[in-house]
């Protein structure tokens, strides 16, 4: 396993700076080992939901977990405001991060994580492949 660190710094853009590392490293199989930070806007996916909240305010990151790849990404976050209240799901463009985002991302170099659509969920979900 390959393991990238970078940091994200005022203002940037949580998902698409992600997508946009993974795309610029060619990584086609990727999992976030780790995120500490901040946010002043949190977009959230919550369960069994269509539509993105998005949270204002000041936000430490407690938790962000999932798969990166060039074919399709699928990320989880959860966030904690001020007086300890959490909320958590999956992690949609328009987070901007407050002071900074420290993420550690590991590359596994044999597989190829694809998206392909599941007749069961009705999403596209992970389908991982042998690297050619």
């Amino acid at each position: 396993m390959r393991i990238y660190t970078f940091r994200l710094k005022p203002d940037e853009l949580l998902f698409e700076r992600i997508q946009a590392f993974v795309e610029e490293k060619g990584i086609e199989a990727g999992v976030i080992l780790g995120c500490v930070g901040s946010l002043t806007r949190a977009a959230i996916r919550y369960a069994n939901q269509e539509v993105i909240t998005f949270l204002e305010g000041k936000f430490e990151i407690v938790s962000m977990t999932g798969t990166v790849s060039l074919h399709g990404s699928h990320v989880h976050l959860s966030v904690s405001d001020g007086k300890g209240r959490t909320y958590g799901g999956h992690l949609s463009d328009g987070c901007h991060v407050y002071t900074t985002a420290e993420i550690i991302i590991g590359e596994v170099e044999d597989v190829v994580y694809l998206r392909e659509m599941c007749p069961e969920s009705g999403y596209p979900e992970l389908v991982v492949r042998d690297k050619e």
